[in-house]
Formats: C-alpha cells, sequence, structure tokens
C-alpha cells in the first residue's frame, strides 16, 4: 500500500517493496555496472598484451581469453579498434601519468622529467611506437594525443628539428643504449638543441 509521506507525490510502499519502476532502475544500474567491469577487464587485459608482445601482435581470442569473455563480448563492448586502444591509452596514463612539463624550466629539466618517464615506461612505450606503423587505428590516434602534445612542447621550447629530436623517445632509447644516464643524455640534448 503507498501512503502520502510529505508533499504532492511524495510517496511510498508502507510494506517496504520497491515497486516495477524501482526494480526496473536497479537492474538498469546492476546492468550498467556489469559492463562497465566487462569493459575493464578486456582494456586491463589489453594493455596487458600490448606491453608483453605489442599491439601488432595482440588478439581478440587473448584478449577475450584473459578477460574471462568471448570474443563476441570483446567486439561488442569495443567495436572498433580505435576504441579499444583509446581505453588502452586512457587506462595506461592513469597508471602511468606523463610528468608535468613546463617549458618555463627550460628544455634540460624539461627532458629530465621525459627521459625519467621514459625509462619507468619503456617497454609499453617502444611497443607501441614500434607498431604504429602497423596499425593505421593506432598510428591515427598517436598522431592526435601523443604527437601532438610533443608537437605543442617542443614549439613551446623554441622549436625545431633539435628540439623534436632531443625529446623523442627513440633518441633517448639510443642514448640509454650507448649507457648515458638521464642526466647526461638530457644535458647533452639541451647543449645540441641549443647550438643548432
Amino acid at each position: 500500500m503507498l501512503v502520502d509521506v510529505g508533499g504532492p507525490g511524495e510517496r511510498v510502499r508502507r510494506d517496504g517493496m520497491l515497486d516495477e519502476r524501482e526494480v526496473a532502475g536497479l537492474d538498469q544500474k546492476a546492468r550498467a555496472e556489469k559492463q562497465a567491469e566487462t569493459r575493464r577487464r578486456i582494456t586491463e587485459a589489453t594493455v596487458a598484451l600490448h606491453e608483453e608482445v605489442g599491439p601488432a601482435r595482440t588478439t581478440v581470442a587473448e584478449v577475450a581469453r584473459r578477460a574471462g569473455v568471448t570474443r563476441l563480448t570483446v567486439y561488442n563492448n569495443f567495436p572498433d579498434e580505435r576504441e579499444l586502444f583509446a581505453a588502452c591509452q586512457g587506462h595506461w596514463f592513469g597508471r602511468h601519468p606523463p610528468p608535468a612539463l613546463d617549458p618555463a624550466d627550460g628544455l634540460e629539466t624539461v627532458l629530465l622529467s621525459l627521459y625519467a618517464w621514459y625509462r619507468d615506461t619503456a617497454r609499453m612505450a617502444e611497443n607501441v611506437r614500434r607498431d604504429r606503423a602497423l596499425v593505421p587505428e593506432l598510428d591515427a590516434l598517436m598522431r592526435e594525443t601523443g604527437d601532438a602534445r610533443m608537437a605543442g612542447l617542443a614549439e613551446a621550447l623554441g622549436g625545431g628539428p633539435m628540439v623534436a629530436l632531443a625529446l623523442d623517445f627513440w633518441t633517448w632509447r639510443r642514448l640509454a643504449a650507448e649507457g648515458l644516464p638521464d642526466e647526461q643524455s638530457a644535458s647533452l640534448m639541451s647543449r645540441a638543441a641549443r647550438l643548432s
């Protein structure tokens, strides 16, 4: 039985039971939460595979297996690769946020922070950058996000090819492979950019 509890339209069931609309609202909320959990598991499985083998070698079958869902569920939640790549990028950056880079601090300071982040995220960064040439949807997403951010940063730092080269992941990777610590690499590239 419904009873008035206050103003007009404020009615509740005296027996404490939910009416059909309330049940439907709870069902929708439960479905939305379940879908969000499924999308999270798919995203986490994909991120792990991208870090282990790279985007080009990641298969929907393996994503589904790791996420505990079917391949159809992966496709239903992420109808196109770009949407899945964007979810992965957001998840990855949420766990590994890029450093705050202020051009006012100067190129060497910016490089030192950036190179430390590259070092911390090198495996994923290398896989994604390597595979972007093989996966057009990934390349398009990276051009609109990471590449645009680096181009803006390079311009704010004075622009030019040497600044862009200094900011590039592969520059850091090569210098690290040669045994240079991040501090020396940042100093070297900063001096080279000033001389150009």
